[in-house]
Order: C-alpha cells, then sequence, then structure tokens
C-alpha cells in the first residue's frame, strides 16, 4: 500500500490523527510506546505534504522509510528549500531516497537557498506575496534541537532556515565554503537556531587544523557571538574526535583552562565550562571549580555536569566531591538535577552520596525525584523502590521516563533472579 491519501484514511489511528493535527508532543508520545512500520510510513509521507518537518525527522528516527512512499506522493525539493525548514529539506534527502535527487537538481536548490538566505526570508516573502499587510513573526521548533523563526504574510507563511539548507547542500555536494563565510550565516541568529547548528557542526566535523585555528583565533574577538561560536567549534571538533589520537584533547585543554579564567559573558563561560567539562582531566575539573558558586544558574549546571570524572581508582575527588553534595542542594531544580545525574551515573558508590540522593527523594521538583530514584537503584539502595511508588503521577505529555527502568533493574539483581 502507498502512502497516498488513500492509505492515510484507512490508517485511522491514533498517530495518523496527531500527524494530521500537527501535534508534535501527542506524536513523540505515541512513538515512544511503538507503532506497525506501515503505519510510520503512511504518517511520514503526511508529514511531509503538511510540512511539518520536525515530525517528518521523528517518524524517521523511530523507523519510517521515506523511500515507501512514491516521488509523486511527496512534496518537490524545490517546495520543501521554498518552506526554509531544515529539516523538512533533509526528510527529502534522507538516503533511502537521496537517489531520486540528481547533483543537478541539488545545484539548483542549492542556488535557490542562497538566494532566499541573501535575499532574507521576510524580505523575499514580502516580494512573491506583494502583500502590504502586517507581518506575524514567532518561533517555531524545526528539529529536536534547533528552532527557527516563522514568518507569516498574507497567509502564506516561510520559516527563515535557508542558511542551514544552504549549509546542508553544500555539504552534500562537496562544497567547502570558507569558515568566514560559513560564520557569517550563523551569527545572524542565536545558538538555538537550526543556522548556527547546521554551521558549529559542519565546520567541527572538518577536523582541520586550518579550521581549527581560524575558531582559535575568534577566542579574543570584542563580539560575544564571534567568541561563543569558536567556543563551540572548537569543542564540537574535539568531541567528535572518536581517532585513538585524540589529537584536539592537549590543545582543547590547554585553550579552555585558560580561557575559562578571563571569560566575562555568561552564554560565552558556559560553553568554556562545557567544553572543559567533556575533557577527561584533573586541570579540567580544577578550572571548573571556582565556578561551581556562580551567581548564574546556567554557570552552576555547567560545572555540576562537568564535575566526577572517575580517576584510578574510580572516585570522586575531594573538591569534585564537596562541589556536587553542594550543587545537589542548590536553588535551582535544574542544578539540582544535574548534578544528582551526575552522582548517580559515576562510578564512586561512597554511601555519603547514596544520603544526599534520598534526601532529594522528597524534593519539590518531580524531575528531582526521578533521577534521585534513578541514582539510588544504580547505587542499589534499597529506598529507590518505595520511593518510586511514591512518586506524583507524571504530567500529561511526559515521555518514558527511562531512568525509573532501572528500578525493576535493581530488584532484579537483589533478587537474584
Amino acid at each position: 500500500m502507498g502512502s497516498g491519501p488513500e492509505g492515510a484514511r484507512e490508517h485511522g489511528s491514533a498517530l495518523i490523527a496527531a500527524v494530521e493535527r500537527r501535534d508534535t508532543d501527542l506524536v513523540k508520545i505515541l512513538l515512544n510506546e511503538g507503532g506497525r512500520l506501515a503505519e510510520l510510513d503512511v504518517a511520514f509521507g503526511m508529514a511531509v505534504r503538511a510540512y511539518a518537518g520536525d515530525i517528518a525527522q521523528l517518524l524517521l528516527q523511530h523507523g519510517a522509510d521515506a523511500g515507501a512512499s512514491r516521488p509523486g506522493e511527496l512534496l518537490t525539493l524545490r517546495e520543501a528549500v521554498d518552506s526554509g525548514s531544515p529539516a523538512l529539506v533533509e526528510a527529502l534527502l534522507e538516503h533511502s531516497i537521496r537517489g531520486r535527487c540528481p547533483r543537478p537538481e541539488l545545484m539548483e536548490v542549492c542556488d535557490l537557498a542562497r538566494d532566499w538566505h541573501e535575499a532574507g526570508a521576510e524580505a523575499e516573502l514580502r516580494r512573491r506575496t506583494r502583500c502590504h499587510d502586517g507581518l506575524v513573526r514567532s518561533q517555531v521548533q524545526d528539529d529536536e534541537y534547533h528552532s527557527v523563526n516563522e514568518f507569516t504574510l498574507g497567509g502564506t507563511s516561510v520559516q527563515d532556515g535557508h542558511a542551514a539548507i544552504l549549509t546542508h547542500l553544500e555539504q552534500l555536494l562537496g562544497i567547502r565554503a570558507p569558515f568566514e563565510e560559513v560564520m557569517a550565516r550563523a551569527v545572524q541568529h542565536d545558538q538555538h537556531h537550526s543556522a548556527w547548528g547546521h554551521a558549529t557542526i559542519l565546520l567541527a566535523s572538518r577536523r582541520d587544523q586550518r579550521t581549527w585555528e581560524a575558531a582559535e583565533a575568534l577566542r579574543t574577538h570584542a563580539e560575544p557571538s564571534r567568541r561563543l561560536f569558536g567556543a563551540t567549534v572548537l569543542r564540537l571538533t574535539h568531541l567528535f574526535d572518536g581517532s585513538d589520537e585524540d589529537a584536539f584533547a592537549a590543545p582543547a585543554l590547554d585553550l579552555f583552562t585558560e580561557w575559562s579564567a578571563r571569560e566575562e559573558d555568561t552564554a560565552v563561560l558556559t560553553e568554556v565550562l562545557v567544553a572543559l567539562g567533556e575533557l577527561v582531566d584533573p586541570r579540567a575539573e580544577a578550572a571548573l571549580l571556582p565556578y561551581a558558586e556562580h551567581p548564574e544558574a546556567g554557570i552552576r549546571r555547567a560545572v555540576a555536569n562537568g564535575l566526577g570524572f572517575p580517576a584510578e581508582p574510580p572516585a570522586v575527588r575531594a573538591g569534585a566531591r564537596a562541589a556536587l553534595l553542594e550543587l545537589m542542594t542548590d536553588t535551582d531544580a535544574d542544578v539540582r538535577e544535574a548534578a544528582c545525574r551526575r552522582i548517580a551515573e559515576g562510578g564512586d558508590h561512597d554511601p555519603v552520596f547514596a544520603h544526599a540522593m534520598a534526601a532529594l527523594l522528597d524534593d519539590a521538583d518531580r524531575r528531582v525525584q526521578v533521577v534521585a530514584v534513578y541514582g539510588l537503584a544504580l547505587h542499589d539502595g534499597e529506598r529507590c523502590v518505595a520511593a518510586a511508588r511514591r512518586l506524583p503521577p507524571a504530567p500529561p505529555g511526559t515521555p518514558h521516563e527511562y531512568e525509573l527502568d532501572a528500578v525493576w533493574r535493581y530488584e532484579w539483581r537483589r533478587d537474584g533472579r
């Protein structure tokens, strides 16, 4: 059966209905519950035709086969590029159907994306609609991690993800745009925008000295956005380096340790501290510790996430131990959760940590309670069983809380099954 409207009507399921309503949260819940592959394929075709790139990506992640849709049942690549949704374009270039787009067509839509980017989504929308009404602007989620701006004018909507689309298409075509050009596309937006995400990931994936040096040079730039961009590229370059040599580990440690001591912008400092937290080294930990009492919760959360890498034997060092125990009592729930999770997933099962996690079982924030239960289960703490039963009901729409699976695994170990 194809993925056309007839097939969709036959599959009158909750998933199909959720896709029709473009209810992304409900789609996530239903996908986590599982579904038939044929139904996923139908839903994928519907999502693409509805310009719902975020939902199309979710369906692909859960096993939908883009190739099950015949060419005429999906949007054209040009229509997707015009929409301004990077997620939608990527869905139509998924590996199982990428062969449907020959290189000349990719070159053509790459030029189209560049035209949109250079003109600006708002200006181009006005030119195409010839409408002088008031323009409505909103922020929408494009994929799991990134957002875009959506402009609506005279009943026509377009998103401003063309810079990200351009970057993606250039990568597929093997076009190596200069560092400065790729960065210029990103810094027009904030770090949550698709243009930023695509640019930093592309540059980091190059993993060459020339790109590293270009990003490193930004650490003293007067504009915080440029420093943030450079820090992100450098962090991801090391993070993506899966080689045995790990050539960027030592340069990253030196650079971020020095940088953390003088950076004053909160967003940039947060990124630098996140980078330090990804480096398994006592020097990185020592550079994090001074910020454990920083007034900004985001900074303290970065510290909590980065502390506690196991030493030999697997024990948390004294300074990190004191900081994590303090952060578990932080006024910010996200900081408490991060510190608790760090302890939960660490290799140090000192009873002092079990007592600290038990103290969070009655926390005012449910997510903190869940992570405390999770931690006690991983640390073979019997209190996790009763605490899991006492948890308040999850709010409507909450995805599956995998942390609670640790409780039955603990019971399995305890009972010798």
